[in-house]
């Protein structure tokens, strides 16, 4: 949904893999949706306010919730800054009374040997430099001794995912001098460069008055690549889906690629999600042949790899080194198991994947018992003594999923102090119980479980599961299965920290009709209950361009398998209807669209909303909000009429979430997405990435600056060259103060 064109990152971003028509609301719906033959024309729409509650009553929060997870002094009760307006400007623009620095960029050395990036597409080592489209990041704090100190306002590491690449066909065309060769077989000093901006930095910084600086050649300095080793651990390690040719025994594997965002555990480490990594691979056309297995085949065409599917960058034509051989997942070898070629490669990535950034030789470890999808981030729970750590995740495509897990060991507080963190991970993150959502038209909704204990996915007839590893490799199956609510693509999630009720973004979903004809489209429903038409220029964009904001509430605790939801904030622009498409009433201060990144402040509250964005870009770049939510249920209940073709009416009923307040802080520029975020615990830092600016820049233009759609940071007076690079921003106050207030 970001790009105008048909450029290969359109369809990266909007994976359309699940096609299923499973009833996962035809029993639910049935409760709220009425057709009757009305007179009117088809397409029309309208809405009305239901009287009653906006979600149905639920036990109360547990004493002390409404403080749960919270530091710092009591939340905010108004937000302290001027709107900013919708900007089309080549900036970073921020509030009157807040500045903003470039802190860590494309290319920037990690390393004193490393010499200084020069921007022009000749430099190399990127394995030792800042990687590319810097996305979610967290930070970690630091002693003045250099041990863990999650206090620490002064020094930190920030750690910081690099998700992918701009290109416009194969190569990654700002990266090389001449754009690079945008045909096959792709040349290995460019597929070098491209594999090694993928992954993840550790850089240190440190605060020098106002200013912030990253610390070149700090022992904690790393990055993680598609070709860092890792270990395999959960239910999937030493399975059958895990046999490739580097690890015969399916207990290893290289890499982590399109590292979206982020999450930090209780115990103090990072964790990072593996979005569209299925792009990066190709498969030969003969390849479901090949096989000769049904269950393989079945589950390459629900995780977008279907026969003749071919790669978004070419890697695996680079030579014969199995470094890129690996990216073609075709059966090539002879062994039955797959222990000679890499056709089980693609089953390594999808994971949420474990690091301890104070500690470099720590493993890094893939937990597979969070499940395999496009993971956008993980979210923890706020921990009790006694109690299961519980993670909450999105699948991020259209027609996909909310999971959560719930681990088997409860929390022992002395593992937040724990030395060997890893080992924590493991003891949590190993064993537990993997769940999807399911959100019931009535308001209320239910974790399913994901297990052979389910006889829906025990007995499921279009896929064999025969073990928590095949649950695991395949959630999406299992979530199939189940029939588990499709939903108009989970980005990212957050907690409240002081009520814990939990958010997810919901981009957009062009899937949507109000009559679904063929493929994936699909009805609303209440969850995702808009489908409308958004004029951008004379494009018609359908279904829900502007995508919303759904939270929950859990009925007794984290652990629990109901909860009660509501819709948050409905994206739109400010002059939309009010009765269809603007049900948050959105003005000029706050109007959006295609959220994505949400994070709380554990200092004052703060809701704060990233897009990224391709509908409402005629008027405005992408951006960040900040809000102050209330809670679930302290909205109304809202029916939506639409018309079908035959005049009959189909309605959908949603429950819709008081706004509160809500401003615009901040506007990138052209071509980029807003993406990930953290704070300094004293409040008075935040740290934002600006993801691919300039992106919609044609690979032809590389070298005439004068055509491409942005020139920051460069224009901003940051480094050498004018190419546009991803870069991680600091934003602080000019007096000092806290952000926000």
């Amino acid at each position: 949904m970001r790009q105008e064109t048909a450029r290969p990152d359109t369809f990266f971003n909007d994976e359309n893999s699940n096609p299923h028509r499973h009833a996962s609301f035809d029993d639910i719906l049935a409760q709220r949706l009425s057709r009757r033959q009305v007179m009117a024309v088809a397409g029309a729409a309208a809405a009305t306010v239901a009287t009653g509650a906006a979600t149905p009553a639920l036990a109360a929060p547990p004493a002390g919730a409404a403080r749960a997870g919270s530091t710092g002094p009591a939340p905010l009760q108004r937000l302290g800054f001027a709107a900013v307006g919708k900007s089309k400007a080549d900036a970073v623009l921020v509030p009157p009374g807040y500045q903003v620095q470039v802190l860590y960029a494309l290319g920037d050395p990690l390393f004193a040997d490393v010499p200084a990036f020069r921007n022009d597409g000749t430099d190399t080592q990127f394995e030792r430099r800042a990687g590319d489209h810097h996305d979610g990041m967290e930070y970690f704090g630091l002693s003045r001794r250099g041990q863990p100190d999650p206090m620490s306002s002064q020094r930190a590491l920030l750690v910081v995912n690099h998700e992918a690449t701009t290109d416009e066909k194969l190569t990654s065309f700002f990266l090389h001098a001449d754009g690079g060769k945008a045909a096959l077989p792709r040349p290995a000093a460019e597929v070098d460069k491209e594999i090694a901006i993928h992954g993840v930095s550790v850089v240190e910084i440190q605060r020098h008055g106002q200013r912030w600086q990253t610390i070149v050649g700090s022992p904690f300095n790393r990055r993680l690549t598609p070709e860092t080793p890792m270990a395999i651990s959960g239910p999937a390690r030493g399975s059958r889906w895990m046999v490739t040719k580097y690890s015969v025994d399916g207990t290893r594997c290289r890499g982590t690629l399109n590292n979206c965002g982020t999450g930090k555990t209780p115990w103090g480490t990072f964790v990072t999600g593996e979005e569209n990594w299925f792009g990066y691979f190709t498969r030969r056309a003969d390849d479901d042949d090949a096989r000769n297995d049904a269950r393989e085949v079945v589950a390459l065409n629900r995780y977008g790899r279907k026969a003749g599917a071919a790669s978004r960058h070419g890697w695996e034509t680079a030579g014969e080194a199995d470094r890129y051989r690996r990216f073609d997942c075709s059966k090539t070898g002879s062994s039955a198991d797959g222990s000679d070629d890499y056709r089980h490669e693609i089953n390594t990535f999808g994971w949420i994947v474990e690091m301890d950034p104070y500690n470099p030789s720590a493993p890094v470890v893939k937990r597979t018992a969070l499940g395999r999808c496009a993971h956008e981030n993980a979210v923890f729970a706020p921990v009790k003594a006694g109690e299961p750590v519980v993670v909450y995740m999105g699948d991020d495509a259209r027609n996909e999923y909310i999971y959560k897990f719930v681990s088997s060991a409860p929390w022992d507080p002395a593992d937040a102090q724990a030395a060997d963190r890893i080992a924590v991970g493991s003891k949590y993150l190993d064993h537990g119980t993997l769940y999807v959502a399911r959100f019931d038209a009535d308001g209320r909704g239910e974790w399913v479980e994901l297990s052979l204990r389910n006889p829906a996915v025990a007995g499921y007839d279009k896929f064999r599961f025969e073990s928590q590893a095949d649950v695991v490799v395949h959630a999406r199956i299992a979530g199939d299965a189940v029939k588990a609510t499709r939903m108009d693509r989970p980005e990212w999630g957050g907690i409240h920290p002081r009520n814990g009720e939990v958010y997810f973004t919901l981009t957009n979903n062009s899937n949507r009709r109000v009559e679904p004809a063929k493929g994936a489209e699909l009805a609303p429903d209440a969850a995702n209950p808009r489908v409308y038409v958004d004029m951008k220029g004379d494009k018609k964009q359908e279904g829900n361009p502007n995508g919303h904001i759904v939270r929950l509430r859990e009925d007794g605790g984290a652990a629990s398998t109901r909860f009660v939801w509501d819709v948050y904030l409905f994206g739109a622009q400010a002059d939309a209807d009010r009765g269809l498409i603007n049900l948050s009433g959105l003005t000029d201060d706050n109007d959006f669209s295609s959220p994505d990144g949400l994070w709380f402040s554990p200092y004052s509250g703060i809701c704060w909303i990233q897009t990224d964005d391709g509908a409402y870009t005629d008027v405005t770049n992408c951006m960040m909000l900040a809000a102050l939510p209330g809670r679930v249920g302290d909205g109304e209940r809202r029916t939506l009429r639409y018309r079908k073709a035959d005049g009959s009416e189909f309605t959908v009923t949603t429950y819709v979430g008081r706004a509160g307040e809500v401003k615009r802080f901040l506007v990138g520029p052209p071509g980029c997405e807003i993406t990930g975020i953290a704070e300094s615990p004293d409040g008075r830092a935040l740290f934002v990435n600006i993801q691919h600016p300039g992106e919609n820049t044609r690979m032809a233009d590389v070298n005439d600056p004068s055509k491409y759609e942005s020139q920051w940071p460069a224009k901003a007076g940051y480094g050498p060259g004018q190419r546009p690079r991803s870069a991680t921003v600091v934003i602080t106050r000019t007096d000092g103060g806290r952000i926000g207030t």
